[in-house]
């Protein structure tokens, strides 16, 4: 009896020990923002409560927003489950941004035919960088200044300050590749290369990074990268970590509806389409009380709108044009600027739309078609309204007092002074200077209270 409760009592602990921890597959095939911080965040919380022997991020994308980058970063560096990035599948890349993810990696692997590299830092509110041909220009002359000041010796010729644009520029680079050499070192990966990569945005293939000790390995198909992570060492969290992947099972975790409606309307596009419904819909209500359906449509819009601006890099003074545009071309409507308004509107929306965005990013910027198709049929909308508007107020009066001057009619009897006439199909009291004979023409001169003023109509008429 007592062998068999043994039995019984050892059966679902070696059931337990025979259990392999799962692995946990993220996939990033788009610009790295917001939505994609937060769902490999969420993935690597959900990663690590199920106990993942190995979390890996399946990745190809062209960059995207540092503070974002840098997220995820923290985030696989504090993650208790070992990370593998996995650049993939062939054709893939992990340009700019996905670099420095890449480098964060416990396991770095490229599947074939795919790239990395292109990390330099994109200028922040400043002109694009230079083109190759220029920055050939620029070197030259660099180094023909270099020449000339050993020539001259030390202390001779005047010492041209730095320009600011160049300074922010020095900045943000160095920034970069202290970044990227501390986790290259962190990692123990090719740190020269990686320098290389911020400073001259120079790329390499799966072979040359794997050469060039970029990466750690080269697997063309998942199945291939877990077998060769199998009982790989790692280190997490500052401890050695073995790696279990044999014979585990894979769970991939797609973007649950939160991911997909953050990805969506964190696109700049869909941002500024939404701020603009959001104005427009709660600016018709206002103009027409009782709709309801553009307020509350409008009020939805906007706070999206908001809540999308809060997480992506916006430039207030841009946000501030567009509202100072739309408002200069609500005015026009009610006050005779003779276009002056409308005008300054237009150039105010479109300038504001195009700096709305602090930083132009693969993937997050307005696209110039939209601002120019939104701006376009904003104006044609004011400009209408206001076209609109003036030719109702030329139009001559249908009712009123004006209305009735010169208003043909005829007699209803036979009458000298005072009687009646048929206008506008109405009966009116009338008088008349000649003596009228029923069925007459007349036509209406004046107007004395609720008394009509007719002459008979002549023939010449």
């Amino acid at each position: 009896m007592k062998w068999i409760l043994l039995v019984l009592l050892a059966v679902p602990c070696l059931m337990r020990a025979g259990e392999v921890n799962p692995v946990v597959v993220l996939s990033v095939s788009d610009a790295i923002g917001p939505a994609t911080s937060d769902y490999l965040r969420r993935g690597l919380e959900t990663a690590a409560k199920r106990k993942a022997s190995l979390v890996v991020i399946r990745l190809d994308t062209p960059g995207g927003l540092d503070n974002s980058m840098r997220d995820i970063i923290r985030n696989i560096i504090a993650s208790p489950v070992p990370v593998a990035v996995y650049v993939a599948p062939s054709g893939a890349r992990a340009a700019s941004a996905g670099t420095y993810i890449l480098y964060a990696a416990h396991i770095a692997a490229m599947a074939p035919a795919t790239n990395v590299g292109a990390a330099t830092p994109i200028q922040i509110g400043g002109i694009p960088d230079l083109e190759p041909e220029d920055r050939g220009r620029e070197k030259e002359k660099e180094e023909k200044e270099d020449k000339e000041k050993k020539e001259k010796g030390p202390g001779q010729g005047k010492e041209e300050p730095a320009s600011p644009l160049g300074a922010m520029t020095k900045k943000l680079v160095n920034d970069a590749v202290a970044y990227i050499r501390s986790l290259a070192h962190m990692r123990g990966r090719n740190a020269d290369w990686a320098e290389k990569a911020v400073r001259e945005g120079v790329s390499l293939s799966a072979g040359e990074a794997l050469a060039q000790g970029v990466i750690d390995l080269v697997a063309g198909n998942l199945e291939e990268l877990l077998s060769a992570v199998d009982g790989r060492k790692v280190n997490v969290l500052g401890l050695e970590h073995a790696i279990h992947t044999k014979e585990a099972p894979v769970e991939t975790l797609e973007p649950d509806w939160r991911s997909r409606l953050l990805s969506v309307i964190t696109n700049p596009n869909i941002a500024y389409l939404l701020m603009l419904l959001g104005i427009y819909g709660l600016f018709f209500e206002l103009a027409s009380p009782g709709y309801v359906l553009p307020g509350v449509m409008g009020a939805i819009c906007l706070l999206l709108a908001l809540y999308a601006f809060q997480v992506l890099p916006i430039n207030y003074a841009g946000l501030a044009l567009i509202l100072v545009g739309i408002a200069f071309m609500v005015t026009e409507l009610f006050v005779t600027g003779f276009g002056a308004l409308g005008i300054g509107g237009i150039v105010a929306f479109v300038i504001g739309s195009v700096i709305l965005f602090d930083i132009d990013a693969n993937g997050y910027a307005v696209s110039l078609p939209l601002i120019s198709t939104m701006a376009l049929l904003s104006a044609g909308f004011f400009m209408g309204v206001l076209w609109m508007a003036l030719r109702v107020h030329r139009r001559p009066a249908v009712s009123g007092r004006e209305q009735m001057i010169g208003s043909l009619g005829e007699a209803l009897e036979d009458f000298s002074g005072m009687g009646r006439v048929h206008v506008h199909g109405e009966s009116w009291q009338a008088c008349a200077s000649a003596p009228l004979k029923r069925g007459q023409r007349v036509r209406v001169t004046g107007l004395q209270g609720l008394t009509l003023v007719v002459e008979p109509l002549t023939g010449d008429h």
